[in-house]
């Protein structure tokens, strides 16, 4: 008889699948690894089981133990296959960005999900990471995976994917192309690949609102390039630990609307039912098209299965929201008139903190403008507010002149979610709109998010 002794045993040996239909313009050969025929529908599959036996040679994680991480999902389901057949416990904390199928299935298995907010710095009290090193603290006999920089994610790539795709391939490919977010799968295989051919090229596949692109290009960590965007699982707000950007010979940036199209494409054209991520990596690769020659063998890799995204990205009504299906984009007009934004409420210079905490308390705003007439002098927010009177209790009596901030941007009423997010950040929640009525409008961070959310 022939069979496995449990499901972790049948992670791996993906197939390579030949593209027809979306490359056939491109000289060469694209050849798409398959990772959704892992038992979990996805490559992380590979890091889960991977990630677990070497904690276990190294004795952190210890029978009856709980294994803690911060996933996009699938990662989490990954670590649940390995924890089922070992029998360990499982808390995952996530972001409230992620598909609610994903969620489902870790509890599913039997996984305790926490969720998220999303737009937070990763040192951020709130945020997925913290959770999840706070919880491992805690909680007796756990451990943090921490596939960010736990060197067994690339490891298991080095092991496994690479060698496949180099048997595979009969030695013969000559270009790898993936999403990044982590850094296992591209570090991994590009570690492996380049050291049976150092000229195999290896271009990774960013999405805009992630940092990895400009420090690859760089060397510089600039936070301002990180901004909300709805693709799941890549791209990234600070570098993990298991990066070494040298392997990396080209990193292409692609739009989340970008990549949600071409997701529905790889199914309606190739028959490939795959996620978010396996969009955006061909469309990077397509991007990129001038790179490729007529004898170059292509493997790019397509990360899970479309099933976790039946309410976002194959939903229309989710796409229509957001502008991403033809014809239609969610511009600042669009955002206004969905939300049913009102009128702007103002805050005036001569008016006391205590003065306008109390209206923003009233209707539940947690920034203002600061306008003469339609003059924008500045803004005022909450968070300020609060250091303020934590400070000094008597700059409750002070004017908003002598402590807002800067003003609130101007953005057309054509402008796009994507040129909106662009001005939000850390020291910026808000922009301002004028109406073809004459009357201004404000647009949070929140509103943005929950437009492309």
């Amino acid at each position: 008889m022939k069979y496995y002794n449990n499901i972790v045993e049948t992670i791996g040996r993906t197939p390579l699948v030949k593209l027809n239909r979306i490359t056939k313009d491109i000289p060469g050969l694209f050849l798409a690894k398959v990772e959704y025929f892992n038992p979990g529908n996805s490559i992380k599959d590979r890091i889960g089981i991977k990630m677990v036996e070497d904690a276990e040679k190294s004795g952190k994680l210890k029978p009856g133990g709980t294994i803690i991480e911060c996933t996009s999902g699938n990662t989490g389901m990954g670590l649940a296959l390995a924890a089922v057949t070992r029998g360990y416990k499982c808390i995952f904390t996530t972001t409230d960005k992620q598909s609610k199928q994903k969620l489902d299935i870790l509890r599913a298995l039997g996984a305790e999900v926490i969720v998220c907010p999303t737009n937070v710095e990763p040192e951020d009290p709130r945020s997925y990471y913290s959770i999840a090193k706070r919880l491992a603290n805690e909680i007796p006999n756990s451990i943090h995976m921490n596939q960010y920089d736990n060197l067994s994610n690339r490891a298991a790539h080095y092991e496994s994917t690479g060698p496949e795709i180099w048997e595979q391939t009969e030695g013969k490919v000559t270009h790898y192309v993936t999403t990044i977010g982590t850094g296992g799968t591209v570090m991994g295989v590009a570690m492996y690949l380049k050291e049976k051919n150092p000229k195999i090229q290896v271009y990774g596949i960013d999405v805009y609102g992630s940092l990895l692109k400009k420090f690859h290009d760089t060397g510089e960590l600039d936070t301002k390039e990180v901004y909300p965007y709805v693709t799941e699982g890549i791209g990234e707000d600070f570098v993990p630990q298991n990066y070494d950007m040298k392997y990396i010979d080209h990193i292409e940036q692609v739009t989340d609307k970008d990549g949600a199209l071409m997701a529905r494409r790889l199914a309606k054209e190739e028959g490939l039912f795959c996620g978010y991520s396996a969009g955006t990596v061909m469309q990077g690769l397509l991007q990129i098209k001038d790179k490729f020659k007529k004898d170059d063998v292509v493997v790019i890799i397509l990360h899970d299965h479309g099933s976790r995204y039946l309410a976002k990205i194959y939903n229309d009504d989710w796409m229509r929201e957001r502008g991403f299906l033809v014809g239609e984009v969610v511009t600042a007009k669009t955002i206004i008139e969905r939300k049913q934004i009102r009128e702007l409420v103002a805050a005036n210079p001569k008016e006391s903190v205590a003065s306008v905490f109390k209206k923003m308390k009233e209707l539940h705003i947690t920034q203002l403008p600061v306008m003469e007439g339609e003059k924008n002098t500045g803004s005022i927010t909450e968070h300020k507010i609060l250091q303020l009177l934590i400070d000094n209790p008597n700059h409750r009596d002070d004017e908003v002149s002598k402590i807002m901030g800067k003003p609130f941007p101007f953005v057309d009423l054509n402008a796009t979610a994507t040129d909106i997010s662009k001005h939000i950040s850390k020291d910026n929640t808000a922009v301002l709109v004028k109406a073809n009525s004459g009357a201004f409008h404000i647009i949070t961070e929140f509103d943005l998010i929950e437009a492309m959310a």
